[in-house]
């Protein structure tokens, strides 16, 4: 009985664990002013990782009404992460997805969003991606917007942001990284992967 018991419990933990996702979006590639892919649908429990490929740019969280600015009561924001054409870094950006409310973001510097940079998670019918980055195009900004010099993610923001390097909010958590964040976020669910599957031993035993 014991056995059957955490054989049973295996199977839904790597369920659990190859059911989550890493996407990755490139931001500025080809010296572009482009988020590629420009949206993505994502499930609870994904990380979206943005790789800064060139130049400088941001990956700041806006408001469908308000494509250019970014959010009044906290939001998610990496900072500006300035790439040199030599640079053999890329800096990077994430965040885990804890709902899938649509979230809508832009690059806040000069001018970039007024070019078409934005970005969107989960767009739905009624509020699509082409419109969203119409707005954009627009709003004619040619300001870089207001926020946090470095990555930022408040502890209660709309929709989905946290700041992660501490503790995660019930909506979503951002790391940066020079290299990968993904790992700290797949090196958590390892451990509780392994924490489970020692208790199921502990039972066989």
């Amino acid at each position: 009985m014991r056995f059957s018991l955490a054989a049973a419990v295996l199977p839904v933990l790597a369920a659990s664990v190859s059911a989550q996702n890493t996407i990755q979006v490139h931001v500025g590639a080809n010296n572009g002013l482009t988020y590629e892919p420009s949206s993505v649908n994502a499930s609870v429990g994904d990380t979206i990782q943005f790789l800064f490929m060139a130049k400088n740019h941001t990956v700041t969280q806006s408001a469908f009404a308000s494509p250019c600015a970014n959010l009044s009561t906290g939001g998610i924001d990496s900072g500006f992460q300035a790439v040199s054409a030599n640079s053999t870094l890329t800096p990077s950006y994430s965040f885990v997805l804890n709902d899938t409310t649509p979230l809508w973001f832009y690059c806040r510097q000069t001018g970039h969003c007024a070019k078409g940079m934005v970005f969107a998670v989960n767009p739905t019918a009624a509020k699509t991606f082409t419109a969203f980055q119409a707005a954009a195009n627009a709003s004619g900004s040619t300001t870089a917007s207001s926020a946090s010099a470095s990555g930022t993610a408040p502890a209660s923001a709309s929709g989905s942001a946290a700041r992660s390097a501490s503790a995660p909010s019930a909506s979503a958590s951002g790391t940066s990284s020079g290299t990968s964040s993904g790992a700290m976020t797949h090196g958590v669910r390892a451990g509780a992967v392994l924490a489970a599957l020692g208790f199921a031993a502990g039972m066989i035993l």
